[in-house]
């Protein structure tokens, strides 16, 4: 059944734990886009009505429901850099995995359901930013954006979350 105790364990998971996830796996494409000289760089988390921002970061109402980032141009811009630039929310959520795992085998995190939520949302996030696949809204997964991109076909250089916004314009 259902109790009081999943209650609360659902509020973390969906509250806490995957909006964490979300900024870590954006965090990484951000920071890759920022190596390869990346400006105007923006990190969004939620959707709705702003709450409040912090230089390039902004957090929404529904801070727990999207994520997404953009930066304006890139000072290396290829094929490889772009690829890493797709590739860097895995990259980071995969490391988030490794790390929380490191820290629990070494005992300084205690292994719990917080541990446990946050590893699997981790790799929720990472295979379906991996699958290549087209999103509802036209725009394409980090794993079909690269994809795309070596194929030559990816017009505006994004994903779904992760946008290369020409001349300032959203």
């Amino acid at each position: 059944m259902f109790g009081y105790d999943d209650f609360m364990k659902f509020m973390q998971a969906f509250f806490v734990v995957f909006p964490v996830v979300t900024l870590i796996h954006l965090l990484g494409h951000i920071i890759f886009a920022a190596i390869f000289g990346g400006k105007g760089i923006r990190v969004v988390i939620g959707s709705g009505k702003l709450l409040f921002s912090l230089k390039f970061l902004e957090v929404r109402r529904f801070y727990f429901w999207y994520g997404g980032c953009q930066y304006t141009s890139l000072k290396y811009n290829n094929k490889l850099t772009k690829s890493l630039i797709f590739l860097g929310g895995s990259i980071f959520n995969a490391a988030s995995i490794f790390l929380v795992n490191y820290l629990i085998r070494i005992e300084i995190f205690e292994a719990s359901m917080l541990w446990y939520q946050f590893v699997y949302f981790s790799f929720y996030y990472m295979f379906f930013a991996l699958l290549p696949m087209d999103m509802a809204d036209g725009t394409l997964s980090d794993g079909k954006a690269m994809y795309k991109l070596w194929r030559n076909k990816n017009k505006d250089d994004s994903s779904a979350d992760c946008q290369l916004v020409n001349h300032g314009n959203k």
